[in-house]
């Protein structure tokens, strides 16, 4: 994995994030394809939205399908039917959202499947050799995320606990090697909740171990939006120039424009295709609910300057109608329109940094996107 910042505007970066996959310009949105597939789209879909590249589960993906059939299918790209790169999530934060289902100790992580109750071992060896018979381009290390809020001192044993399977991930990485011809990245993932100095130490041991990127955990788990920004200005302040930035489960527009603002190349959420789903629209001039009875006669598309799919064909009298006879059409259609949206968001954003421009035309935006829903 090679990754270079080409340009700046303020702390605000573009840059290339080249795998064995293909090229990631960045700053850069992932949709969500926890099990292997984004919800409602296909890949051919993703392809013509111009999505780069798609974000899978290590626990979802190690409970179903399982590895075996992952190995036999000649790991995930192959078996999605997805050219492009793959970047897996751990794990960690699923094991973590299971609460009374699992019990964490240095060694690792015992839990239940949510699918059947059956029991399972998680250790930091183990979530790198799943994320080898993946075959992801990025993988990441085991962590442990702990919840908002929480005190100081267990934050900080919950870092030390992370630093340590770090250590651990990063050794049964250097030990082996990818499984389908083609080079694996690996990057650490700072905690701490919002305790400058538990995040502040987070971050210089992951940059001293060295890892090929660096992610922000443990954030958008319920505290205000202040707090994040304000962890991640921490983290970007130690994490190196030419590595890359990953803000992991964040976020909404406005969101991921302030972290951007702050320094942050990577970003994962489900909001556009769950809200899509759910019959809510992202447009430039503020969010839209798709059932509203206002829209039953309004036959303009979702987004008078959206170039997607689901724009230039279809109007929000359509796509409301399909909502309300519950077809399964109208979740496509929304889904297609939000991750449209946001890969616009991402490459207009690039566009305004190279231009140097990203400060005001971030501002203007802002008030737009984040106006009423109608």
């Amino acid at each position: 994995m090679d990754f270079k910042v080409v340009s700046t505007c303020a702390d605000a970066r573009a840059g290339v994030l080249r795998t064995g996959h293909g090229e990631i310009t960045t700053p850069v949105f992932m949709p969500v394809g926890t099990q292997g597939a984004v919800k409602a789209v296909s890949p051919r879909d993703l392809r013509e939205i111009g999505v780069d590249i798609i974000l899978g589960n290590t626990y979802h993906l190690y409970l179903r399908p399982g590895t075996g059939i992952l190995s036999a299918g000649g790991g995930l790209h192959r078996f999605a039917g997805w050219e492009r790169p793959i970047l897996t999530d751990s794990g960690g934060f699923q094991v973590y959202s299971l609460t009374k289902l699992r019990k964490v100790d240095q060694e690792g992580v015992t839990f239940q499947s949510h699918l059947d109750g059956s029991s399972h071992r998680f250790t930091p060896e183990s979530v790198i050799r799943t994320q080898r018979v993946i075959g992801s381009d990025i993988m990441m290390v085991l962590d442990e995320c702990p919840p908002f809020p929480c005190d100081e001192r267990y934050a900080s044993e919950s870092n030390h606990r992370t630093m340590d399977w770090a250590a651990r991930c990063l050794a049964e990485y250097r030990s082996g090697a990818g499984l389908y011809g083609h080079e694996q990245a690996i990057f650490g993932i700072a905690q701490g909740a919002t305790y400058p100095r538990i995040r502040e130490r987070s971050v210089q041991e992951l940059v001293g171990m060295g890892f090929n990127g660096y992610a922000i955990g443990g954030l958008a788990v319920g505290e205000p939006a202040t707090s994040m920004y304000e962890m991640v200005e921490v983290c970007v302040r130690h994490i190196p120039r030419g590595s890359p930035r990953y803000l992991m489960g964040v976020g909404t527009p406005a969101n991921l424009l302030e972290a951007v603002e702050r320094g942050v190349d990577m970003f994962d959420c489900v909001l556009p295709t769950r809200n899509g789903r759910n019959a809510m629209a992202f447009t430039r001039n503020g969010p839209l609910t798709l059932t509203n009875a206002r829209h039953a006669n309004d036959f303009t598309p979702l987004d008078d300057e959206c170039g997607c799919y689901t724009c230039r064909n279809f109007t929000r009298a359509y796509i409301r109608h399909l909502f309300m006879a519950r077809e399964i059409l109208g979740l496509t259609l929304a889904t297609i329109h939000n991750l449209w949206f946001y890969r616009w968001l991402m490459e207009s954003a690039r566009e305004r940094i190279l231009d140097g421009s990203f400060g005001a035309w971030k501002t203007g935006l802002l008030s737009a996107i984040t106006a009423t829903k109608r």
